[in-house]
């Protein structure tokens, strides 16, 4: 099953994907939210129980919200590609390397990806992210994947210039985090790592790789963000983000206004954006 939210006619709202459509589960069950039905332990039984319900709105109709709007942590892991170690020139990590992106960088699908105004140098990384379904804590790497509650993509917007001065600040710009556009369920893809990512800027593929070239893999990352801090239901786990972001090129390739950015990933879908010149 896919999940998506996004604004409905009394404001923030959720449904399932049927067909080319999406049934309004807002309305239809007690959880506001895919957060809270996440969070309550009763997506898959809400899911279910709408599958065979008409749809309300196209999805074309649809004003998207970032999958999750609120999570209470993004994670993400940074280095985390083997072809993308290799680009930008660094050593292969010993161990995982984190950092944390505000709710405020979120972006919907087909929503403005915001070019900040100090700097030229806003790179794209497309990352599979897993959202987790239900509170985590030492989980083991075995068990790790039993606490996902489906996967979703995100942009790691980065404004590199920055970057190299305070990781925190190059990674957490206004309105440079897409995140969308729907949750495919846990139960659709048994194994993570079997998936592909496709990165186009303005119709031209800038990365294309497997999820099978992570360094550390998805039970690890979560397995290791469940010894620091209990992960709690609807938090974004970003995987890192494979070879071709424009930092790695020569000549090095930034977004600009009036650009068009998709990431694809296999069995989720196309989260697509418009670059914007922040004004």
């Amino acid at each position: 099953m896919q999940f998506v939210s996004y604004l409905g006619e009394s404001g923030p709202t959720y449904g399932l994907v049927v067909g080319d459509g999406v049934v309004d589960l807002g309305k239809r069950s007690p959880y506001t939210s895919l957060k809270a039905a996440i969070t309550a332990g009763e997506l898959m039984g809400v899911g279910i129980a709408a599958q065979d319900t008409a749809p309300d709105l196209a999805l074309t109709d649809l004003t998207y919200l970032p999958t999750i709007p609120d999570p209470t942590h993004i994670f993400c892991a940074g280095k985390n590609y083997k072809d993308h170690v290799a680009e930008m020139g660094f050593e292969m990590p010993e161990h995982l390397s984190l950092f944390l992106k505000a709710n405020s960088t979120l972006v919907g699908h087909t929503g403005d990806m915001i070019c900040p105004k100090v700097s030229e140098c806003l790179d794209f990384e497309g990352e599979l992210c897993a959202v987790i379904g239900k509170t985590t804590r030492h989980v083991s790497e075995a068990e790790a994947l039993d606490h996902v509650a489906g996967y979703t993509i995100m942009v790691d917007g980065s404004v590199r210039d920055f970057q190299k001065h305070s990781v925190t600040a190059g990674k957490n710009f206004h309105a440079t985090g897409p995140l969308g556009p729907v949750m495919t369920t846990a139960d659709e893809i048994p194994d993570p790592a079997q998936l592909h990512i496709t990165t186009r800027l303005n119709g031209d593929v800038v990365q294309d790789a497997g999820v099978d070239l992570l360094i550390f893999d998805i039970p690890h990352i979560i397995s290791y963000l469940s010894k620091v801090t209990e992960l709690q239901p609807g938090d974004i786990v970003a995987t890192g983000s494979p070879e071709g972001s424009g930092a790695g090129r020569t000549p090095q390739l930034w977004m600009k206004g009036g650009d068009k950015l998709d990431v694809e990933i296999s069995k989720i879908g196309k989260l697509s954006v418009d670059i914007v010149d922040e004004k």
